[in-house]
């Protein structure tokens, strides 16, 4: 008799790494300032190691109210040298979507890369999203905050 997959994933899951373990030094985004620079590279670690701002808000695309927990954008592409001009945010998918460096605070909006206190996948739009953080501004209600929401990021690029 062939052991099913159930079993065979529970006899596994003590020799595997867990997944956020796995994924603490995976490159989860890269950020290319213009030139020849050259790109920097950032895992989940290194991320973590950046300012980190949480809040709570609802999202157009989530049902109720979720917890952010990532780094302030600008800080991210500052860690690249990228501190004006125009930056295009790029999702797995290839969705991408410009920004004014110019018009990002210093807390929003973040990279975020937990969700609910745990970092989360792709069929959550992870494991990187650009989020506001919505009930707390009007300005953050409009078509180019959400627009400029990218789920699933993994590359800056700037222009």
């Amino acid at each position: 008799m062939r052991p099913t997959i159930a079993v065979l994933a529970v006899a596994l899951s003590g020799i595997l790494p867990s997944v956020p373990a796995a994924r603490a030094s995976e490159v989860l985004l890269t950020v290319q300032a213009a030139g020849d620079a050259a790109p920097v590279e950032l895992d989940l670690q290194a991320l973590s190691a950046m300012t980190p701002v949480e809040f709570d808000t609802t999202t157009p695309w989530t049902d109720g109210k979720h917890h952010f927990t990532g780094v302030p954008l600008k800080e991210v592409l500052a860690s690249a040298g990228i501190t004006e001009g125009t930056v295009r945010a790029v999702a797995l998918n290839d969705y991408a979507v410009d920004l004014p460096v110019a018009e990002l605070d210093d807390t929003a909006p973040i990279v975020a890369y937990h969700l609910d206190g745990q970092p989360f996948g792709i069929r959550q739009k992870g494991p990187l999203w650009i989020v506001y953080p919505y009930d707390e501004d009007s300005r953050y209600q409009s078509e180019t905050a959400y627009g400029r929401s990218v789920w699933q990021l993994n590359r800056l690029l700037a222009k």
